[in-house]
């Protein structure tokens, strides 16, 4: 089980840490800094340990809720890329909206809705193959 969650785990930081430095912080910087939101020098570090975090969680609930249910690779990470984007908005689009102070609230919900899909897009598939993989080397 530990390898098992170990490649979700890396399924799922690797893409999101690297999707999220670049959006945040290259591609779309213009559009967040007027949103007004973000301290200046944003503490990379603790964006990692936050993401870490939810990796090894959502690799656990993946092996736990997902990986062993019955269906297709792909009917397994729909429905994995739903609950995702769905818990992961909740936390990281939702919540931010309704406590920080930022210029324009839709703003940030249209911006951070597609980074979320965009990240979903990505690692539920990842994730799925880094099960698919591991349990096609054993039995399962």
């Amino acid at each position: 089980m530990i390898k098992r969650v170990g490649l979700g785990v890396f399924a799922y930081l690797m893409p999101t840490f690297v999707l999220g430095f670049v959006w945040h912080l290259v591609l779309f910087k213009a559009y967040y800094d007027r949103l007004a939101m973000y301290r200046s020098a944003v503490i990379v570090p603790f964006g990692l340990l936050a993401m870490l975090l939810q990796a090894l969680l959502f690799a656990w609930i993946y092996d736990q809720s997902f990986a062993r249910r019955y269906g297709s690779a792909l009917q397994r990470g729909l429905r994995y890329a739903l609950f995702g984007a769905v818990l992961s908005w909740s936390f990281t689009t939702i919540a931010v909206a309704a406590k920080n102070v930022m210029s324009s609230v839709p703003a940030y919900l249209a911006i951070e809705t597609a980074f979320t899909l965009v990240q979903w897009l990505i690692v539920a598939p990842l994730t799925v193959l880094a099960f698919e993989v591991k349990a096609g080397s054993s039995s399962r």
